[in-house]
């Protein structure tokens, strides 16, 4: 006996179950160059897997990517009024490079499109390659250029199988940390690659393989290398499909018979049914057998696979009926089964079952948002992971060339760069369920002072600075149009306000100050007329 079931080999529904207690590498990358194959087969095939990649896809990066500059402005004597000024001028010079294709060495992508690569590659592969090349280009402004790698070219040489220190084509220290990468220089699959005989297995030339150092003499970074490590001595990852593939493979299959019993019975409207024998024909119409099935060959010539019409009158054989066709297809119980099946692959997929099918019919709005929140959370969690391992490393290699090109001035960065380095990235809103009850839940949060301004615009895709200075801007034009009516100076602030969009309840001045100063200089008379809306860009500027 045990003290563990789990543990119990005597149990005839257990004895067989033994596996193999490997090392993280061991465990993994001997099955990758099965598992990868089939996950790519499966989103190109598979409706639902393909369909599960665009959803991570959307609501992790989504349609917008942005930088919002952080700089730790008290490590470096300054004061948020700094680190607001150079934060705005660092963001100004990466859309030159992330909004444009100089960001990849290709040339056909901005860096929201690099991005969105990595993360679909490391999700169904389990792994996103990139090179932080230096490629000086006289139409660019910029050096720094993202070359993207397949997974699949980051290998283990042949020569160096045996290497303790080379585990699926990294290059490790004593410690675990990567010196090093790999790479080959052509996909071993390329078919139309110069890979000869070799095509489709590691070529054993050294003159096909490149070794880059994971970063240079200075401690620049060379390869961004994107996977989740769920394990001590991982050393590549793993898709997200691993542990659902045999579930997608059978659903799918199982869902292509039923289509195709259902498209084949549906053919069958009728059969033609008989109760005479041959010798019965014969004696009706004074012939032989062979005059008989000659007669009964030349009927199912005749009627073999009629089409049948509406109001169709049809003219039977002699001694014939026509029997109806059920097919019992499709399988009544077929949405409840792939119901249940769907249901335990999205839970596999850390996603909701509603959101996998993109099917919300039989959700209330309870169900369906605490379904979103639960997804939310696992977004949130890629998100971070995203930053950390792919965002961060690359903002890190551009802003390095923007301060050595003198185009942002970031006195003592070597000694400072955690504190210059520190920023955020705004992704695609999340959008609401309904609109209504999410506003008033964002208004009590402000009040009870448990969230900001910039968090709640962060969580919709805006930057907050950049909604505060077009709502400023906006109550100033609206002004400028207002001033001209000489109206009593409370009408015209409310008229003001409305053409602007705000609330009702007016512009609390705590919280702008830019506008609060025009209520704080207002007259109190409503004779007087309105200040000069163009103090209000001043207080803005």
């Amino acid at each position: 006996m045990t003290a563990h079931t789990a543990a119990d080999r005597h149990d005839s529904r257990m004895s067989a179950w033994v596996p193999n207690a490997g090392s993280a590498d061991a465990d993994l990358l001997i099955d990758q160059s099965t598992i990868v194959p089939r996950a790519r087969d499966l989103v190109r095939n598979n409706p639902i897997a393909s369909g599960v990649k665009q959803t991570l896809s959307d609501n992790v990066v989504g349609a917008q990517l942005r930088l919002s500059v952080q700089p730790q402005y008290r490590m470096l004597g300054q004061d948020k009024v700094w680190a607001t000024n150079w934060g705005n001028t660092v963001e100004d010079e990466f859309t030159t490079w992330s909004d444009t294709a100089d960001c990849d060495a290709s040339r056909t992508q901005t860096f929201l499109g690099l991005t969105t690569q990595a993360l679909q590659s490391a999700l169904i592969n389990g792994d996103a390659l990139a090179l932080v090349m230096w490629l000086p280009r006289a139409d660019s402004r910029w050096a720094t250029r993202l070359q993207m790698i397949e997974a699949d070219r980051l290998a283990t040489p042949p020569w160096l199988q045996f290497s303790s220190n080379i585990r699926g084509g990294v290059e490790q220290d004593a410690y675990g940390a990567p010196i090093a990468y790999w790479i080959m220089k052509k996909h071993p699959g390329d078919r139309f690659g110069l890979l000869g005989a070799n095509q489709g297995t590691l070529s054993a030339n050294q003159d096909d393989w490149q070794r880059i150092p994971a970063f240079t003499a200075w401690g620049r970074r060379r390869v961004i290398h994107l996977y989740d490590k769920e394990r001590s001595g991982q050393s590549r990852g793993k898709s997200i499909f691993a542990s659902v593939m045999r579930e997608f493979r059978i659903a799918g299959e199982y869902l292509g018979h039923e289509l195709q019993a259902a498209a084949s019975n549906a053919l069958i409207a009728a059969f033609l049914e008989s109760d005479l024998s041959p010798e019965a024909v014969a004696e009706i119409f004074g012939t032989n057998i062979t005059e008989a099935t000659e007669y009964w060959k030349t009927v199912c010539e005749s009627t073999h696979r009629k089409k049948t019409e509406g109001g169709m009158m049809l003219n039977l054989p002699l001694g014939t009926k026509l029997s109806g066709y059920n097919p019992n297809r499709p399988n009544t119980a077929f949405d409840g089964f792939m119901e249940s099946v769907m249901r335990h692959m999205a839970a596999g997929l850390n996603m909701p079952y509603e959101l996998v099918l993109k099917d919300f019919s039989k959700a209330n709005y309870s169900s369906a948002r605490a379904a979103l929140l639960e997804a939310w959370r696992y977004f949130q969690t890629k998100r971070r992971w995203l930053r950390d391992m792919w965002l961060d490393p690359i903002y890190e290699c551009w802003l390095e060339e923007a301060i050595n090109e003198g185009r942002v001035d970031a006195p003592d960065y070597y000694k400072n760069r955690y504190a210059y380095n520190r920023c955020r990235w705004i992704f695609a809103g999340r959008g609401w369920v309904d609109p209504v009850k999410e506003v008033v839940a964002v208004e009590k949060r402000l009040a009870l002072c448990i969230s900001t301004q910039q968090d709640e615009c962060a969580e919709q895709g805006k930057d907050f600075q950049e909604v505060q200075d077009q709502r400023i801007r906006e109550f100033s034009e609206a002004m400028a149009k207002v001033s001209p009516l000489n109206l009593p100076v409370g009408l015209a602030y409310q008229l003001a306000l409305k053409i602007a969009g705000f609330s009702q309840d007016g512009i609390n001045p705590g919280i702008n100050p830019a506008i609060g100063q025009y209520f704080a200089d207002a007259p109190d008379s409503e004779q007087e007329t309105v200040p000069a809306p163009q103090d209000l860009n001043d207080a803005n500027a």
